[in-house]
């Protein structure tokens, strides 16, 4: 009779002492989609850039960057607005199409590659600041706040007086988080656009194709304060999974500007590499 006792108690506390709790495990969860990786820094140590990798795992449902503080401040978006420009620039009929021209007048720019007649597709490649400034004054003021707050795209902050350079200079942010939640609403077919302007972008925004992964995004920098600050936000097919991305990175003192166009996308492309995303 003895050994009918005691065995509900032995049951009781295997009961008490096993597996987490549904909301154990829910905490848990919640923790785990933001996992900090050491080797992300090594990375921007090594390229002599300060700045956080953002790496969002679709599948998964994670989040992995080298500094989450650094990925949820806010930037001055720079030419990873043209994603949006284009978008909007579309939606608008400001554009007809990835095809559409933007003659130059003749004047020196910044960029020999801006010095040409330019197709939307090759101003956006080319990240010419003209072209789109030309783009921004077309929406308009009124146009341009109301489908940004109709996509729901970070901080901006626009009038009149900087409708052609709200994303260069000024107040206006955006931070690594919000950049990637918008493309991944974007590739995802959950922004309120035409299906003809999503398939427009999503050609327009190829960087990269090969028998591994295709690779989609944009770049910026912007100047201000004289602080540099640079961007690579996109999105990678690969291994039956898209991962988004969005890193920005500010020099070190002792970093060779010459190379700031490049370290954006090299410490992005080494992050997945060290991720095993691609080979």
């Amino acid at each position: 009779m003895k050994i009918l006792y005691i065995l509900p108690l032995l049951i009781l506390f295997f009961a008490c002492t096993g597996k987490e709790t549904s909301s154990d495990k829910q905490n848990d969860k919640t923790i785990e989609r933001e996992i900090v990786v050491t080797e992300f820094q090594a990375i921007m140590d090594s390229a002599e850039v300060e700045g956080a990798i953002l790496i969002y795992d679709l599948e998964a449902d994670i989040y992995y960057s080298n500094d989450f503080k650094w990925a949820n401040k806010g930037q001055l978006p720079a030419s990873t607005f043209k994603i949006t420009n284009s978008i909007i620039a579309l939606e608008t009929g400001t554009v007809e199409n990835d095809s559409t021209l933007f003659k130059w007048d003749g004047e020196d720019r910044r960029m020999k590659n801006w010095e040409q007649d330019l197709i939307l597709r090759d101003a956006f490649h080319f990240s010419c600041v003209p072209c789109y400034q030309e783009v921004a004054r077309k929406i308009g003021v009124e146009k341009m706040i109301t489908y940004l707050d109709t996509l729901e795209y970070g901080n901006m902050q626009i009038d009149s007086k900087n409708i052609d350079l709200f994303w260069l200079q000024g107040a206006s942010r955006i931070t690594q988080f919000e950049q990637i939640d918008f493309i991944k609403r974007f590739y995802q077919s959950k922004l309120p656009i035409s299906e003809r302007t999503e398939m427009i972008m999503k050609r327009m925004m190829v960087v990269e194709v090969n028998d591994h992964y295709k690779l989609s995004g944009k770049t910026g920098w912007s100047s201000s304060n004289g602080i540099n600050n640079g961007w690579f936000v996109g999105y990678v097919e690969a291994q039956n999974n898209t991962y988004f991305f969005a890193t920005n990175v500010e020099p070190q003192a002792q970093f060779d500007m010459a190379g700031f166009p490049e370290i954006r996308k090299e410490v992005t492309m080494k992050a997945f590499e060290q991720m095993e995303i691609i080979d």
